[in-house]
């Protein structure tokens, strides 16, 4: 089997503030969300970790549609992850929804089910959480 590894630092700058640089280059800085004493208008890690899903499957999708010769004329996704807190203030993810606008041409809808079915079999993130997982697609073939 093999095996990649992947870096990440963060570094606290003050109050509820922080900067994470990822190791393929990017540097963001990020808050805790606004309703746990964090700041509006960056990154947090609840985003970050329903983003990580969102990016993941479209990566994965279009690789499907490459293998499998969909002509791909448009994706966009929203995603929702749903956090849940427990009655000891333990929280966790106990859902994220992506619901995939998809749009191919000239396709067959059983080919375009196999690539949606090889984008969440083969997203590393998608099969890396414990939450429940849904796909609800939109779709639009055509001619």
């Amino acid at each position: 089997m093999a095996a990649s590894t992947y870096h990440t630092d963060v570094r606290w700058l003050g109050e509820h503030w922080g900067e994470l640089r990822c190791g393929n280059g990017p540097t963001f800085a990020f808050s805790a969300p606004p309703d746990v004493q964090g700041h509006e208008g960056v990154l947090t890690p609840e985003d970050a970790f329903v983003a990580a899903v969102n990016m993941c499957v479209m990566l994965m999708f279009v690789w499907a549609c490459e293998r499998l010769r969909l002509d791909l004329v448009s994706y966009e996704c929203h995603a929702e992850g749903t956090k849940v807190v427990a009655l000891d203030r333990t929280e966790t993810f106990e859902r994220v929804a992506l619901r995939p606008r998809i749009v191919v041409r000239g396709a067959d809808r059983k080919r375009l089910e196999r690539a949606l079915e090889w984008a969440r079999k083969y997203s590393l993130v998608a099969n890396s959480i414990t939450s429940s997982f849904v796909m609800e697609p939109e779709i639009e073939i055509q001619p």
